[in-house]
């Protein structure tokens, strides 16, 4: 494998992507930490106020559970369940009810059949192919002094922008869950004004980290066309 591959110039391109994906994790961690100290009115709990979220938009068959670890949040549109993590299940803060909020908005989206987010399900699988192969055909290409191997490594790139296009359009999609988000627990009562804005913050952090996940994508795929995009053999 050449050399310059691992020491060229254009590895800054990744060591940006890496940076600013550490200051978008740290962010929302200290985000997310400082509205945490704060309770809702409603003192309800993330679990709660979800149930209630769901039934209001007349979802009844999601099923809301706890799972470990913080920040670990997500709805699964495949078996309908919304997991809620430590620090938002049982929490009566403004942040983690904002952060429950937001997965409701996910389940709404599925209800709706929204399209960005039927868009997303239907890339996964071949997002997960493409950043699976996406190395191990680059760099098998690298060995291979032929037009085999560029071949290769160009059906790799391809496969890494599969990966890529999925960060992308994940972008929307969390976006419009965070908006329904600030929206429904307005118009339910659930917060009021004054703390409706600190969940805008909270979850304006943590839709920089897509942002960020995203950028560093494009900046990986960039450095690979610009390393191998032009290869040629000697």
């Amino acid at each position: 494998m050449p050399y310059y591959y691992w020491w060229d110039p254009t590895y800054f391109l990744v060591i940006i992507g890496a940076v600013i994906c550490l200051l978008a994790s740290a962010h929302v961690n200290n985000t997310f930490k400082k509205y945490s100290k704060y309770r809702s009115m409603s003192g309800m709990t993330g679990a709660q106020a979800a149930q209630r979220i769901l039934n209001a938009a007349g979802i009844y068959d999601v099923e809301i559970r706890h799972i470990s670890g913080k920040l670990t949040d997500h709805y699964d549109p495949r078996n309908k369940t919304l997991s809620l993590s430590d620090s938002v299940y049982g929490s009566t803060s403004v942040a983690a009810v904002g952060v429950a909020a937001h997965e409701c908005g996910h389940a709404i989206q599925h209800q709706k059949n929204y399209a960005p987010l039927t868009i997303r399900g239907a890339i996964v699988p071949v997002a997960n192919i493409g950043s699976t192969l996406a190395w191990p055909l680059i760099l098998i290409g690298l060995f291979i002094s032929s037009r085999s191997g560029q071949a290769l490594i160009t059906a790799g790139i391809i496969c890494f922008s599969l990966a890529v296009l999925f960060q992308i359009v994940t972008l929307p999609v969390e976006f419009n869950a965070s908006r329904r988000a600030v929206r429904i627990l307005g118009e339910t009562g659930i917060l009021g004004e004054q703390e409706l804005g600190y969940t805008r913050k909270v979850l304006g952090a943590a839709a920089l980290t897509y942002v960020a996940g995203a950028a560093s994508a494009i900046l990986q795929l960039l450095r690979l066309i610009l390393l191998f995009g032009g290869r040629r053999d000697d």
